[in-house]
Protein backbone atom coordinates (compact mmCIF):
# COMPACT_ATOMS: atom_id res chain seq x y z
CA UNK A 1 0.00 0.00 0.00
CA UNK A 2 1.25 3.61 -1.06
CA UNK A 3 1.91 5.83 1.56
CA UNK A 4 -0.75 8.25 2.67
CA UNK A 5 1.28 11.39 3.60
CA UNK A 6 3.40 12.26 0.63
CA UNK A 7 2.33 14.24 -1.61
CA UNK A 8 3.07 11.85 -4.56
CA UNK A 9 0.72 10.32 -7.27
CA UNK A 10 2.97 7.59 -8.73
CA UNK A 11 0.66 6.09 -11.55
CA UNK A 12 0.26 9.71 -13.51
CA UNK A 13 2.89 9.71 -16.66
CA UNK A 14 4.80 12.05 -16.68
CA UNK A 15 3.19 15.50 -17.81
CA UNK A 16 4.11 17.85 -20.39
CA UNK A 17 5.55 20.44 -18.33
CA UNK A 18 8.66 17.07 -17.16
CA UNK A 19 12.04 18.20 -17.91
CA UNK A 20 12.51 16.42 -21.17
CA UNK A 21 14.61 13.40 -21.50
CA UNK A 22 18.37 14.64 -22.89
CA UNK A 23 19.00 14.01 -26.34
CA UNK A 24 22.41 11.77 -25.64
CA UNK A 25 23.46 9.32 -28.29
CA UNK A 26 24.52 6.11 -26.83
CA UNK A 27 28.38 5.97 -26.93
CA UNK A 28 27.68 2.96 -29.64
CA UNK A 29 24.96 0.89 -30.41
CA UNK A 30 24.83 -2.33 -29.17
CA UNK A 31 23.24 -4.67 -31.70
CA UNK A 32 8.42 -19.07 -20.35
CA UNK A 33 2.81 -24.41 -17.04
CA UNK A 34 5.59 -26.44 -15.81
CA UNK A 35 7.92 -27.33 -18.43
CA UNK A 36 11.27 -29.01 -17.51
CA UNK A 37 13.87 -26.68 -16.34
CA UNK A 38 15.90 -24.82 -19.53
CA UNK A 39 19.48 -25.09 -19.75
CA UNK A 40 20.99 -21.91 -18.30
CA UNK A 41 20.78 -18.60 -20.45
CA UNK A 42 23.53 -18.52 -23.04
CA UNK A 43 25.68 -15.29 -22.57
CA UNK A 44 25.58 -12.60 -25.09
CA UNK A 45 27.60 -12.56 -27.96
CA UNK A 46 31.28 -11.25 -27.67
CA UNK A 47 31.06 -7.62 -28.59
CA UNK A 48 32.56 -5.47 -30.94
CA UNK A 49 35.80 -3.75 -30.04
CA UNK A 50 34.58 -0.77 -27.93
CA UNK A 51 35.89 2.55 -28.57
CA UNK A 52 39.02 4.61 -26.81
CA UNK A 53 38.54 5.89 -23.62
CA UNK A 54 40.83 8.11 -21.33
CA UNK A 55 42.31 5.72 -19.26
CA UNK A 56 43.35 5.41 -15.64
CA UNK A 57 46.55 6.40 -15.12
CA UNK A 58 47.52 4.52 -11.68
CA UNK A 59 45.05 2.08 -9.99
CA UNK A 60 45.59 4.78 -6.58
CA UNK A 61 43.80 7.29 -9.23
CA UNK A 62 41.32 4.60 -9.72
CA UNK A 63 40.86 4.22 -6.20
CA UNK A 64 40.93 7.87 -5.10
CA UNK A 65 38.30 8.52 -7.67
CA UNK A 66 35.96 5.89 -6.01
CA UNK A 67 36.21 7.40 -2.82
CA UNK A 68 34.70 10.79 -4.83
CA UNK A 69 31.86 8.31 -5.71
CA UNK A 70 31.05 6.83 -2.53
CA UNK A 71 31.38 10.80 -0.76
CA UNK A 72 28.92 12.23 -3.21
CA UNK A 73 26.26 9.27 -5.14
CA UNK A 74 23.60 11.11 -3.48
CA UNK A 75 23.97 13.89 -5.82
CA UNK A 76 25.17 11.79 -8.71
CA UNK A 77 28.09 14.18 -8.61
CA UNK A 78 30.20 11.38 -10.54
CA UNK A 79 33.00 11.52 -13.56
CA UNK A 80 33.72 8.86 -15.60
CA UNK A 81 37.15 6.85 -16.04
CA UNK A 82 38.48 4.24 -17.92
CA UNK A 83 38.42 0.73 -17.63
CA UNK A 84 40.61 -2.43 -18.54
CA UNK A 85 40.06 -5.75 -19.82
CA UNK A 86 40.35 -9.63 -17.21
CA UNK A 87 40.11 -7.23 -13.60
CA UNK A 88 42.28 -4.34 -14.69
CA UNK A 89 41.87 -0.95 -12.91
CA UNK A 90 38.85 0.17 -10.75
CA UNK A 91 36.37 2.48 -13.20
CA UNK A 92 36.13 5.76 -11.01
CA UNK A 93 36.21 9.53 -11.65
CA UNK A 94 38.19 10.54 -14.63
CA UNK A 95 41.82 11.89 -14.21
CA UNK A 96 42.35 15.37 -13.89
CA UNK A 97 44.14 17.34 -16.95
CA UNK A 98 47.31 18.39 -16.20
CA UNK A 99 47.74 21.89 -15.76
CA UNK A 100 48.77 24.27 -19.29
CA UNK A 101 52.31 24.45 -19.48
CA UNK A 102 52.36 27.61 -21.32
CA UNK A 103 49.80 30.00 -22.73
CA UNK A 104 49.58 27.99 -26.20
CA UNK A 105 47.90 25.23 -24.16
CA UNK A 106 44.86 26.83 -22.90
CA UNK A 107 42.30 24.55 -20.94
CA UNK A 108 38.67 25.89 -22.28
CA UNK A 109 34.76 25.83 -21.89
CA UNK A 110 35.41 23.73 -25.48
CA UNK A 111 36.80 20.95 -24.49
CA UNK A 112 34.77 17.60 -25.57
CA UNK A 113 31.55 17.36 -22.82
CA UNK A 114 32.30 13.15 -22.79
CA UNK A 115 35.44 14.31 -21.12
CA UNK A 116 33.93 14.92 -17.87
CA UNK A 117 31.91 11.65 -17.67
CA UNK A 118 28.09 12.79 -18.43
CA UNK A 119 25.88 11.51 -19.39
CA UNK A 120 27.70 8.19 -19.33
CA UNK A 121 28.41 7.63 -15.95
CA UNK A 122 25.61 10.04 -14.16
CA UNK A 123 22.94 11.90 -14.52
CA UNK A 124 20.20 13.17 -12.54
CA UNK A 125 18.86 10.33 -11.36
CA UNK A 126 21.70 7.64 -12.24
CA UNK A 127 24.85 6.56 -11.06
CA UNK A 128 26.62 3.81 -13.20
CA UNK A 129 29.37 1.76 -12.04
CA UNK A 130 30.76 1.04 -14.85
CA UNK A 131 33.67 -1.18 -14.92
CA UNK A 132 34.34 -3.67 -17.64
CA UNK A 133 33.49 -6.86 -15.70
CA UNK A 134 32.26 -7.72 -12.48
CA UNK A 135 36.06 -7.99 -10.86
CA UNK A 136 36.43 -4.06 -11.54
CA UNK A 137 32.43 -3.66 -11.03
CA UNK A 138 32.73 -5.41 -7.41
CA UNK A 139 35.73 -2.86 -6.55
CA UNK A 140 34.58 -0.24 -7.39
CA UNK A 141 31.04 -0.96 -5.32
CA UNK A 142 32.99 -1.92 -2.01
CA UNK A 143 34.66 1.38 -2.34
CA UNK A 144 31.96 3.91 -2.81
CA UNK A 145 30.02 1.67 0.01
CA UNK A 146 33.48 1.93 2.35
CA UNK A 147 35.40 5.02 1.21
CA UNK A 148 38.17 3.63 3.37
CA UNK A 149 39.67 7.37 4.34
CA UNK A 150 39.60 6.82 7.67
CA UNK A 151 39.43 3.71 10.14
CA UNK A 152 35.73 4.25 10.82
CA UNK A 153 35.21 4.20 7.19
CA UNK A 154 36.68 0.83 6.90
CA UNK A 155 35.00 -2.74 6.91
CA UNK A 156 36.02 -5.30 9.87
CA UNK A 157 35.92 -8.15 6.64
CA UNK A 158 35.70 -8.62 2.90
CA UNK A 159 34.25 -11.34 1.06
CA UNK A 160 36.52 -12.68 -1.41
CA UNK A 161 34.22 -14.67 -3.81
CA UNK A 162 35.48 -17.14 -7.08
CA UNK A 163 35.04 -15.95 -10.04
CA UNK A 164 34.17 -19.40 -11.41
CA UNK A 165 31.44 -19.91 -9.02
CA UNK A 166 28.02 -17.81 -9.75
CA UNK A 167 26.31 -19.73 -6.61
CA UNK A 168 28.87 -19.44 -3.89
CA UNK A 169 29.09 -15.52 -5.03
CA UNK A 170 25.80 -14.97 -4.68
CA UNK A 171 25.11 -16.61 -1.29
CA UNK A 172 27.96 -14.50 0.16
CA UNK A 173 25.64 -11.65 -0.44
CA UNK A 174 24.36 -12.52 2.95
CA UNK A 175 27.36 -11.55 4.69
CA UNK A 176 26.99 -7.89 3.75
CA UNK A 177 24.15 -7.83 5.79
CA UNK A 178 24.35 -6.22 9.90
CA UNK A 179 26.57 -7.11 11.96
CA UNK A 180 29.19 -8.33 9.63
CA UNK A 181 28.27 -6.13 6.38
CA UNK A 182 31.28 -7.55 4.45
CA UNK A 183 31.29 -6.79 0.83
CA UNK A 184 31.78 -8.68 -1.77
CA UNK A 185 35.16 -8.86 -3.89
CA UNK A 186 35.80 -10.95 -7.00
CA UNK A 187 38.98 -13.41 -7.10
CA UNK A 188 40.45 -15.86 -9.51
CA UNK A 189 41.45 -19.60 -8.66
CA UNK A 190 45.27 -19.08 -9.66
CA UNK A 191 45.73 -15.04 -8.69
CA UNK A 192 44.37 -11.99 -7.34
CA UNK A 193 42.96 -9.34 -9.97
CA UNK A 194 44.86 -5.97 -10.28
CA UNK A 195 41.64 -3.93 -9.61
CA UNK A 196 41.09 -6.64 -6.14
CA UNK A 197 44.17 -6.03 -4.76
CA UNK A 198 44.03 -2.63 -5.08
CA UNK A 199 40.52 -2.64 -3.58
CA UNK A 200 41.52 -4.88 -0.40
CA UNK A 201 45.14 -1.93 -0.48
CA UNK A 202 42.33 0.60 -0.03
CA UNK A 203 39.67 -1.19 2.45
CA UNK A 204 42.53 -2.51 4.71
CA UNK A 205 39.89 -4.31 6.50
CA UNK A 206 40.08 -4.31 10.21
CA UNK A 207 39.51 -7.85 11.06
CA UNK A 208 36.12 -8.57 12.42
CA UNK A 209 35.74 -9.87 16.49
CA UNK A 210 33.05 -12.33 15.24
CA UNK A 211 35.41 -14.80 13.63
CA UNK A 212 38.77 -14.09 15.26
CA UNK A 213 39.59 -10.82 13.74
CA UNK A 214 39.71 -12.47 10.17
CA UNK A 215 40.03 -10.03 7.64
CA UNK A 216 38.55 -11.92 4.37
CA UNK A 217 36.48 -14.83 4.25
CA UNK A 218 37.78 -16.17 1.30
CA UNK A 219 35.19 -18.55 -1.12
CA UNK A 220 36.13 -21.77 -2.59
CA UNK A 221 39.09 -21.83 -4.91
CA UNK A 222 39.18 -17.91 -4.04
CA UNK A 223 43.02 -16.82 -4.16
CA UNK A 224 43.99 -14.17 -1.42
CA UNK A 225 46.74 -11.97 -1.04
CA UNK A 226 49.18 -12.12 1.34
CA UNK A 227 49.34 -10.73 4.84
CA UNK A 228 45.86 -10.82 5.65
CA UNK A 229 44.19 -13.22 8.71
CA UNK A 230 41.57 -15.75 5.81
CA UNK A 231 39.37 -17.98 6.78
CA UNK A 232 38.53 -20.21 3.88
CA UNK A 233 35.17 -21.40 2.77
CA UNK A 234 36.23 -24.48 0.78
CA UNK A 235 32.76 -25.51 -0.55
CA UNK A 236 31.43 -24.87 -3.96
CA UNK A 237 27.92 -24.12 -6.00
CA UNK A 238 25.31 -25.19 -3.93
CA UNK A 239 27.39 -26.74 -0.79
CA UNK A 240 28.82 -23.62 -0.62
CA UNK A 241 25.39 -21.83 -0.39
CA UNK A 242 24.62 -24.31 2.34
CA UNK A 243 27.95 -23.51 4.04
CA UNK A 244 27.33 -19.99 4.46
CA UNK A 245 24.06 -20.22 6.07
CA UNK A 246 25.83 -22.36 8.38
CA UNK A 247 28.57 -19.85 8.77
CA UNK A 248 26.04 -16.67 8.57
CA UNK A 249 24.06 -18.68 11.81
CA UNK A 250 27.32 -18.88 13.81
CA UNK A 251 28.55 -15.24 12.97
CA UNK A 252 25.22 -13.28 13.52
CA UNK A 253 23.86 -12.13 16.54
CA UNK A 254 20.40 -13.63 15.82
CA UNK A 255 18.75 -16.26 13.85
CA UNK A 256 17.09 -15.64 10.37
CA UNK A 257 13.81 -15.09 9.69
CA UNK A 258 13.05 -16.50 6.25
CA UNK A 259 15.27 -18.59 3.65
CA UNK A 260 15.68 -17.65 0.34
CA UNK A 261 15.61 -20.83 -2.10
CA UNK A 262 16.47 -19.83 -5.48
CA UNK A 263 17.67 -22.16 -8.91
CA UNK A 264 20.95 -23.83 -9.36
CA UNK A 265 20.69 -23.68 -13.30
CA UNK A 266 19.03 -20.49 -14.21
CA UNK A 267 21.45 -17.77 -12.57
CA UNK A 268 19.31 -14.75 -14.01
CA UNK A 269 16.15 -15.73 -11.67
CA UNK A 270 18.66 -16.08 -8.60
CA UNK A 271 20.38 -13.15 -9.33
CA UNK A 272 17.42 -10.75 -7.59
CA UNK A 273 17.55 -12.99 -3.91
CA UNK A 274 20.93 -11.89 -3.64
CA UNK A 275 19.89 -8.49 -2.83
CA UNK A 276 17.79 -9.71 -0.30
CA UNK A 277 20.24 -11.83 1.37
CA UNK A 278 22.41 -8.58 1.54
CA UNK A 279 19.81 -6.61 3.01
CA UNK A 280 18.39 -8.66 5.15
CA UNK A 281 19.90 -11.41 6.45
CA UNK A 282 18.22 -14.17 5.47
CA UNK A 283 20.45 -17.34 3.96
CA UNK A 284 20.15 -17.91 -0.22
CA UNK A 285 20.12 -21.67 -0.86
CA UNK A 286 19.55 -23.32 -3.53
CA UNK A 287 18.21 -26.33 -5.72
CA UNK A 288 17.37 -27.86 -8.92
CA UNK A 289 14.40 -27.88 -11.03
CA UNK A 290 13.14 -31.02 -9.90
CA UNK A 291 14.67 -32.57 -6.96
CA UNK A 292 16.01 -30.94 -3.80
CA UNK A 293 19.82 -31.22 -2.79
CA UNK A 294 21.36 -33.12 -0.09
CA UNK A 295 22.77 -30.12 1.14
CA UNK A 296 19.81 -27.44 1.02
CA UNK A 297 17.61 -30.36 2.57
CA UNK A 298 20.24 -30.74 5.63
CA UNK A 299 20.74 -26.73 5.57
CA UNK A 300 16.57 -26.50 5.81
CA UNK A 301 16.49 -28.80 8.43
CA UNK A 302 18.42 -26.49 11.01
CA UNK A 303 15.54 -24.37 10.51
CA UNK A 304 12.48 -26.72 9.90
CA UNK A 305 9.88 -23.76 11.41
CA UNK A 306 11.30 -20.83 8.93
CA UNK A 307 9.38 -19.92 6.05
CA UNK A 308 10.77 -20.61 2.44
CA UNK A 309 10.12 -17.86 0.23
CA UNK A 310 11.13 -19.81 -3.67
CA UNK A 311 12.51 -17.32 -5.76
CA UNK A 312 11.26 -17.77 -9.69
CA UNK A 313 8.36 -19.83 -11.63
CA UNK A 314 7.47 -23.19 -11.97
CA UNK A 315 9.18 -23.80 -14.72
CA UNK A 316 13.00 -23.14 -12.81
CA UNK A 317 11.54 -24.63 -9.57
CA UNK A 318 8.92 -27.48 -9.86
CA UNK A 319 6.07 -27.90 -7.64
CA UNK A 320 7.71 -31.28 -6.74
CA UNK A 321 10.64 -29.47 -4.91
CA UNK A 322 8.01 -27.29 -3.01
CA UNK A 323 6.20 -30.01 -1.55
CA UNK A 324 9.77 -31.54 -0.66
CA UNK A 325 10.87 -28.23 1.54
CA UNK A 326 7.12 -28.59 3.26
CA UNK A 327 8.07 -32.24 4.02
CA UNK A 328 11.02 -30.64 6.08
CA UNK A 329 8.56 -28.79 8.10
CA UNK A 330 9.05 -25.46 6.35
CA UNK A 331 6.24 -23.40 5.23
CA UNK A 332 6.76 -22.40 1.30
CA UNK A 333 5.34 -19.64 -1.01
CA UNK A 334 6.12 -18.74 -4.36
CA UNK A 335 7.19 -15.32 -5.74
CA UNK A 336 8.45 -15.35 -9.01
CA UNK A 337 7.77 -13.95 -12.93
CA UNK A 338 7.64 -15.39 -16.15
CA UNK A 339 11.14 -14.08 -17.43
CA UNK A 340 14.39 -12.90 -15.61
CA UNK A 341 13.25 -9.08 -15.79
CA UNK A 342 9.32 -9.60 -14.23
CA UNK A 343 10.98 -11.90 -11.73
CA UNK A 344 12.98 -9.42 -10.45
CA UNK A 345 10.00 -7.30 -10.24
CA UNK A 346 7.99 -9.48 -8.91
CA UNK A 347 10.59 -9.55 -5.34
CA UNK A 348 10.97 -5.82 -5.41
CA UNK A 349 7.12 -5.45 -5.05
CA UNK A 350 6.66 -8.37 -2.94
CA UNK A 351 5.52 -7.80 0.63
CA UNK A 352 4.70 -10.61 3.12
CA UNK A 353 4.61 -9.55 6.73
CA UNK A 354 8.52 -8.25 7.39
CA UNK A 355 9.60 -10.53 4.32
CA UNK A 356 9.82 -8.07 1.09
CA UNK A 357 11.03 -5.02 -0.36
CA UNK A 358 7.13 -4.18 -0.68
CA UNK A 359 8.42 -0.81 -2.70
CA UNK A 360 5.42 0.17 -4.84
CA UNK A 361 5.72 3.55 -4.24
CA UNK A 362 8.10 6.41 -4.79
CA UNK A 363 11.29 7.49 -2.69
CA UNK A 364 13.65 4.48 -2.98
CA UNK A 365 16.87 2.77 -4.38
CA UNK A 366 17.28 0.98 -7.15
CA UNK A 367 20.23 -1.20 -8.62
CA UNK A 368 19.82 -2.63 -12.49
CA UNK A 369 22.34 -4.74 -13.92
CA UNK A 370 22.11 -7.16 -17.11
CA UNK A 371 20.48 -10.68 -16.65
CA UNK A 372 23.00 -11.95 -18.39
CA UNK A 373 26.20 -11.16 -16.07
CA UNK A 374 25.23 -13.06 -12.67
CA UNK A 375 28.17 -11.76 -10.88
CA UNK A 376 26.66 -8.52 -11.03
CA UNK A 377 24.39 -9.35 -8.93
CA UNK A 378 27.17 -10.48 -6.09
CA UNK A 379 28.92 -7.54 -7.31
CA UNK A 380 26.29 -4.99 -6.79
CA UNK A 381 24.65 -6.44 -3.33
CA UNK A 382 26.41 -4.01 -1.15
CA UNK A 383 24.14 -1.69 -2.81
CA UNK A 384 21.30 -3.13 -1.75
CA UNK A 385 22.24 -3.41 2.12
CA UNK A 386 23.63 0.52 2.26
CA UNK A 387 23.19 3.71 1.10
CA UNK A 388 19.35 4.07 -0.87
CA UNK A 389 18.71 0.23 0.10
CA UNK A 390 17.42 -0.91 -2.84
CA UNK A 391 16.09 -4.04 -4.83
CA UNK A 392 18.22 -5.28 -8.03
CA UNK A 393 15.92 -5.46 -11.32
CA UNK A 394 17.57 -6.62 -14.36
CA UNK A 395 17.32 -5.63 -18.03
CA UNK A 396 17.97 -7.97 -20.94
CA UNK A 397 18.95 -5.59 -23.27
CA UNK A 398 22.04 -3.23 -23.98
CA UNK A 399 20.26 -1.06 -25.83
CA UNK A 400 16.41 -1.21 -24.76
CA UNK A 401 14.75 -1.27 -21.84
CA UNK A 402 12.25 -3.94 -21.30
CA UNK A 403 8.47 -2.79 -21.15
CA UNK A 404 8.00 -4.79 -18.11
CA UNK A 405 10.55 -2.62 -16.35
CA UNK A 406 9.83 0.86 -18.09
CA UNK A 407 6.36 0.14 -16.78
CA UNK A 408 7.25 -0.86 -13.24
CA UNK A 409 9.63 2.22 -12.83
CA UNK A 410 6.72 4.41 -14.07
CA UNK A 411 4.44 3.25 -11.30
CA UNK A 412 6.85 4.46 -9.14
CA UNK A 413 7.96 7.58 -10.76
CA UNK A 414 8.10 10.43 -7.94
CA UNK A 415 5.83 13.27 -8.04
CA UNK A 416 5.39 16.57 -6.26
CA UNK A 417 2.31 19.07 -6.23
CA UNK A 418 3.83 22.45 -4.98
CA UNK A 419 7.13 21.61 -3.40
CA UNK A 420 9.78 19.58 -4.69
CA UNK A 421 11.54 20.27 -1.52
CA UNK A 422 9.57 18.20 0.07
CA UNK A 423 9.10 15.29 -1.91
CA UNK A 424 10.36 11.79 -2.36
CA UNK A 425 12.92 11.24 -4.53
CA UNK A 426 14.31 7.90 -6.79
CA UNK A 427 17.74 7.01 -7.43
CA UNK A 428 18.76 4.07 -9.51
CA UNK A 429 22.58 2.88 -9.42
CA UNK A 430 23.44 1.12 -12.94
CA UNK A 431 26.18 -1.92 -12.88
CA UNK A 432 28.59 -2.47 -15.66
CA UNK A 433 29.75 -0.13 -18.80
CA UNK A 434 27.76 1.29 -21.88
CA UNK A 435 28.38 -2.22 -23.88
CA UNK A 436 25.98 -3.34 -20.91
CA UNK A 437 23.45 -0.88 -20.80
CA UNK A 438 23.92 1.82 -23.35
CA UNK A 439 23.50 5.55 -22.71
CA UNK A 440 20.04 5.49 -24.24
CA UNK A 441 18.75 2.88 -22.29
CA UNK A 442 20.48 4.94 -19.09
CA UNK A 443 18.52 8.45 -20.49
CA UNK A 444 14.93 6.95 -20.44
CA UNK A 445 15.54 5.49 -16.53
CA UNK A 446 16.61 8.88 -15.83
CA UNK A 447 13.51 10.37 -16.93
CA UNK A 448 11.15 7.70 -15.62
CA UNK A 449 13.15 9.17 -11.99
CA UNK A 450 12.91 12.39 -12.60
CA UNK A 451 10.82 13.90 -10.37
CA UNK A 452 7.86 15.01 -11.91
CA UNK A 453 4.87 17.94 -11.34
CA UNK A 454 1.66 16.74 -10.59
CA UNK A 455 -1.40 19.45 -10.44
CA UNK A 456 -0.90 22.03 -8.44
CA UNK A 457 -1.03 25.59 -9.27
CA UNK A 458 2.57 26.56 -12.34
Amino acid sequence: MARQDQPINAGVPPTSSEKPVPAVAPSKPVTSSETPAPSPAPSRPEDPPKPPRKGIPTALKAIAGLVVVAVVFIAAAIVGGGSTEDGGAIPGAAPSREAPTTESEPVTATEPPEDLGYPEFATNNTTRVGGSDPVSNAAAVALAVYPSTEDALRPAAVALVDQGDWRGAMAAAVLMAQPLQAPLLISGSDDVPEATADALEALAPRGTPLAGRAQVFALGAAATPDGLRARRIGATGTAAAATIARLRDRLFDRPPRHILLASATRSELAMPAAAWAARSGDPLLFTGASKLPAATRRALRRHPDLPVYVIGPSSAISSQVVREVGRVGNPVRRVSGEDAVENSIALARYADGDFGWNVNDPGHGFVIARSDEPLAAAAAAPLSASGTWGPLLLTDSADTLPAALRDYLLDVKPGYTTDPTRAFYNHVWLIGDSDAIDVGQQAEIDELAELARIGGEP
